[in-house]
């Protein structure tokens, strides 16, 4: 373990008990929100230079990341976030007296991230895993990613200016994968949380659970988030569903964690509305040559599988890649999991057909853990799409209806996460208020005198949270100006 390490969780682990203030979480979180604001001019072209991802999509990018950090500072303002609980001593509790007992989410203590690729800002250094971190009251060591080091770089200077007079140590920098896997085995961090492959997040998971004092890891790994086409809404609405599919999937040239990998649809589907979709649809760079070389095998396993054809091949150029479209039977991808159910990370989906809706419901049963499942179904569809939802709902984080799975929405009722293997934590989320969750531990005091308790749970309510006091909801005090 490298002495640098070693300095950096110093340091997070120095800034705990500047980061156990209320107002100290809310300065930091709003303070980097303005501060990436004010300097995206600056962050986008090199942003741009080293992902390729375009200024339109980085700009929007930096706005959805300070609106990520305002909204987990709200969530600490109005203390939701402590989830404070109070239960006062009462004599005549049954079957025996209560004492006075008051819980609280406290942090866990200092985190290691590991920053995405496909998200330069959103899940990177100043991204949603970080926010949710601060919020929670823990620093976070962060492990750059290889594809953007320059604007990591720059990044975390700009937080650590924030941090300066605040908690220093909030955020930490690390670049070498030695020093990441140093990390999530150094005895003073306390949780874990990833973005990317399943190969990379199982083994870092794995390594967080070899520890002598295991500690949880939370990794989103793989998805190919099917797509679930009833025969009528094939009847009504082919068009406009081949036309929503070839958008989803080709959206980011096929790096979202969303994209839909493959989508189900009756037999009598007209593959020419597939190919009509796709016609003339122009490429996009894919994030590094590592990618590129991952993504060109994968459609090269897809192409040559038994009962797969590659209806639209795409083209290379470089980094460069137009879409690709692979058509099967769902039978063959029940014989062929192994490629057809894994995802292929950038441009290309797989469209499998099937005969009867039998095998429609017995796919939907067998399928693995998923981001998200997403249903296609009319009106007169009542039972197929009910039977649908209900066999799949156990399946993934995310059941949706009549779209498309690409973009997910930062609020407090997005679940961005999913049974094994997409995540390894199938009961958090990693984007939206409840990602807090993950970071924080509950405590419970029992007879602890006033003056020694946490803030959240003083009798006076110091810092004017919304509390559950006696089985009822409390809200704050309105302070008036």
């Amino acid at each position: 373990m490298s002495a640098a390490l070693d300095q950096t969780v110093a340091s997070a682990v120095d800034a705990l008990a500047s980061l156990e203030a209320l107002d100290a979480r809310v300065d930091l979180l709003r303070g980097v929100a303005d501060t990436l604001d004010e300097a995206a001019g600056t962050l986008v072209p090199v942003a741009e230079r080293e992902t390729g991802l375009g200024v339109a999509r980085l700009t929007g990018e930096v706005g959805r990341t300070s609106f990520q950090l305002r909204l987990m500072a709200d969530v600490v303002a109005d203390g939701t976030v402590f989830d404070a609980r109070i239960d006062h001593a009462c004599a005549t509790w049954p079957p025996a007296p209560r004492p006075d007992l008051r819980r609280a989410s406290l942090a866990i203590g200092p985190v290691v991230v590991f920053a995405a690729g496909n998200f330069p800002f959103a899940f990177s250094v100043a991204g949603g895993d970080t926010a949710s971190a601060w919020a929670a009251g823990c620093p976070v060591v962060l492990k750059a990613h290889p594809g953007h080091p320059e604007l990591s770089r720059l990044v975390a200077e700009l937080i650590r200016r924030v941090a300066a007079e605040i908690a220093p140590g909030a955020l930490g920098l690390i670049e070498s994968e030695e020093d990441g896997r140093g990390a999530v085995c150094h005895p003073e961090i306390r949780a874990g949380a990833f973005t990317g492959s399943l190969a990379g997040g199982r083994a870092l998971f794995d390594l967080a659970c070899a520890r002598a004092e295991p500690i949880p890891f939370f990794a989103e790994m793989g998805s190919i988030n099917p797509v679930f086409v009833t025969p009528a809404a094939a009847a009504r609405r082919a068009n406009e569903i081949a036309g929503g599919f070839a958008d989803s999937f080709t959206l980011g040239c096929g790096q979202f964690c969303t994209k839909p990998g493959l989508v189900v649809v009756p037999e009598s589907f007209d593959r020419q509305l597939l190919l009509d979709a796709l016609a003339n649809r122009s490429g996009g760079r894919l994030l590094t040559a590592g990618i590129a070389e991952a993504y060109a095998r994968g459609l090269e396993a897809l192409s040559r599988t038994d009962g797969a054809e590659l209806l639209v091949a795409g083209t290379r150029d470089g980094l460069e890649f137009t879409p690709s479209l692979v058509l099967s039977s769902l039978a063959a991808v029940l014989e062929h999991p192994e490629s057809l159910m894994s995802e292929c990370f950038g441009p290309v989906s797989v469209v499998a057909s099937y005969r009867q809706t039998d095998e429609l419901l017995a796919f939907a049963t067998q399928l693995e853990g998923q981001l998200t499942a997403t249903i296609h179904a009319e009106e007169d569809d009542a039972e197929l799409a009910g039977e649908l939802v209900r066999r799949l709902s156990p399946k993934a984080g995310r059941v949706a209806f009549n779209g498309w799975p690409t973009g997910v929405a930062v609020t407090s009722a997005m679940q961005h996460g999913g049974p094994y293997p997409a995540t390894t934590a199938p009961g958090t989320t990693s984007v939206g208020t409840a990602a807090v969750e993950r970071f924080v531990r509950p405590v419970t005091f029992q007879d602890i005198p006033d003056a020694l308790l946490p803030p959240p749970l003083q009798e006076s309510n110091p810092w004017n949270i919304v509390r559950r006091v006696d089985g009822k909801l409390a809200e704050a005090k309105v302070v008036s100006a």
